[in-house]
């Protein structure tokens, strides 16, 4: 995992859009750059960007990302052209397709990941 990311992952000025931990959404969620959910959400997500879930998260979706970084609690499908990384303390169960994967100590993973080449 990059120092990049990380950086990004602890200041909440550099990432786009942030849904806060009061929120609970459902539904179809679409971006372009940057976005950080804190609340809970239900639904799809498709985004070219970086998919940031915080530690406060619970996400039940279909993911289609570039990057997806994970803190939280994440259950579906997450498939990215760049890379998944689970953070310590993160619970993560369904597919994941990626052309890479970090798994950072003391994070669950219950699932299935199919590893594909960068396009």
């Amino acid at each position: 995992m990059t120092e990049n990311i990380k950086e990004i992952l602890e200041d909440e000025n550099k990432i786009g859009t942030v849904i806060a931990d009061d929120i609970h959404f459902r539904g179809r969620l679409s971006f372009k750059n940057s976005l950080k959910i804190k609340g809970i959400f239900e639904g799809k997500i498709e985004t070219d960007g970086h998919l940031i879930i915080g530690r406060e998260a619970r996400v039940s979706a279909d993911i289609k990302a570039d990057l997806v970084s994970i803190s939280g609690i994440v259950n579906g499908k997450i498939k990215t052209t760049q890379r998944i990384d689970l953070y310590k303390k993160s619970q993560t169960s369904g597919d994941l397709v990626t052309p890479e994967l970090c798994i950072e100590s003391g994070s669950i993973f219950n699932g299935t990941c199919l590893m594909e080449e960068k396009k």
